[in-house]
């Protein structure tokens, strides 16, 4: 037995035929940012929740555009894992009637976890901040694009302008629907918005534990696919939907609390950052060209990562400043504890959720064990600088390729040890794959061969 009793799993099972559902998603992100499931109808769902569900190994080298790279560590026809949902977060899909939503871990038929799920992998790396007497908090933001379904060119589902009041008019109903959906399903929504690029909005959730973050990105965005198709409407995620045009972020936010203290504030650092949140951020900065690997992991991520376009492609930070690639967040006076926290900018949707968000702890806590410090803040756009004035500041030009930033993870002693030699050898070959695969492809190529797939 791998997962719950077979009480509980019999309970819900029953709730869930109630409910009116017939079958449940089991979900999983594998290593080239890619949602894969299967489904099992609500009768079998104690089975799965007690012995899994069967999926092979070889996902973790699936690229995509679905073809499989291989490494003398892993790759071919062998082996079988199982798919064990974690019915704390199964879910009724409220944009879906008659399905449910549950993601799952990842075990050995031996019943051990696989050294390869990243869900077991961000859970590890909250242990690891745990032990050290931190909690991290995080969140994602999500930016989507919204086409006309029915073409696989992009045809904006509205004409309004950025952040403009005339585009939540012309797909109110939809917004509507889509906000309404998040709350049946016990998504706290912050913020929606329409954003800068063409039928571009961004929804900001609340922030949670690293792995109910991660599980939050991967249901809002099953959910916003599903509302986006009953209205006729296709959203994409890429991080380019058009290749000269703004794309679309995943943007992190986090933060650590201290027997329920937030080391972002109430230090004497800059800003107010206690040196432990000093460290933690400097730790991650030093990392993110080895972090990008992860983070803006489609050679589409380095058509977005462009510089004064607020996508944070220098690897400096400031207070409110929106071209680092990390921005300190204090909040309003009086509300720091709370509002406190480092958001990271040059992350982008391809992502895995659950990789990164252990990735960034990773590195956070490498910070802490080193006593990193910041160097000086930023503010303005680092554009403006010289190379010699970067370079005076400490600041560097993050990677401008996925080959550049593959190797940068390659170097990263770190990060590869947090990751393990299977993780680390999978996102090596799923993203050296992709390289290749679109190697001498135009912009607008790439743009158009990623563009649905995320």
């Amino acid at each position: 037995m791998f997962g719950d009793g077979p009480e509980r799993a019999e309970e819900l099972a029953a709730r869930l035929r109630r409910d009116g559902v017939h079958g449940v998603v089991l979900s999983y992100v594998d290593t080239a940012g890619v949602t894969r499931i299967k489904t099992v109808p609500v009768a079998r769902l104690p089975r799965a929740a007690r012995w899994g569900v069967g999926m092979s190994p070889v996902f973790d080298l699936f690229g995509t555009d679905d073809s499989i790279t291989a490494t003398q560590l892993q790759g071919g026809p062998d082996g079988d894992l199982r798919l064990v949902p974690d019915l704390d977060r199964l879910t009724t899909l409220a944009a879906q009637p008659g399905w449910a939503w549950a993601p799952v871990d990842r075990y050995t038929q031996a019943g051990e976890v696989w050294p390869g799920c990243q869900r077991s992998f961000t859970r590890a790396m909250a242990g690891r901040a745990a032990a050290a007497g931190l909690s991290f908090t995080m969140a994602i933001e999500v930016e989507w694009a919204l086409g006309r379904a029915g073409t696989d060119a992009f045809v904006p589902a509205c004409t309004g302008p950025a952040y403009g009041a005339i585009r939540l008019v012309e797909l109110s109903d939809y917004a509507r629907d889509l906000l309404a959906a998040l709350d049946a399903q016990g998504v706290e929504v912050d913020q929606l918005h329409p954003e800068y690029a063409d039928a571009q909005f961004e929804l900001s959730v609340a922030a949670r534990d690293p792995v109910g973050a991660a599980d939050d990105s991967a249901l809002v965005r099953q959910t916003i696919r599903a509302v986006a198709h009953r209205h006729g409407l296709r959203p994409s995620f890429a991080p380019a939907v058009l290749a000269g045009r703004v794309g679309n972020g995943g943007h992190v936010h986090l933060s650590a609390t201290r027997e329920g203290r937030n080391v972002f504030t109430g230090g004497p650092g800059p800003f107010g950052l206690t040196a432990e949140a000093e460290a933690l951020a400097a730790g991650i900065l030093d990392l993110l060209p080895a972090v990008l690997a992860v983070g803006a992991p489609s050679v589409a991520s380095y058509l977005r990562l462009v510089p004064s376009h607020w996508a944070g492609v220098f690897a400096c930070w400031g207070h409110e400043t929106r071209e680092a690639a990390l921005r300190l967040i204090t909040g309003n006076a009086g509300a720091e504890d709370a509002a406190a926290n480092l958001e990271v900018k040059c992350v982008d949707l391809a992502a895995s959720p659950y990789l990164l968000l252990g990735v960034l702890i990773a590195a956070a806590l490498d910070g802490r064990r080193r006593e990193l410090r910041l160097p000086a803040p930023v503010t303005g756009d680092p554009v403006r600088f010289t190379e010699q004035e970067l370079a005076a500041g400490g600041i560097r030009r993050l990677p401008t390729s996925l080959d550049e930033a593959t190797d940068a993870l390659a170097a990263a002693a770190p990060l590869r040890e947090a990751l393990g030699e299977l993780t680390t050898d999978a996102v090596l070959a799923v993203r050296r794959a992709e390289a290749l695969r679109l190697r001498g492809a135009s912009d607008e190529e790439v743009a158009a061969a990623l563009r649905w797939v995320y």
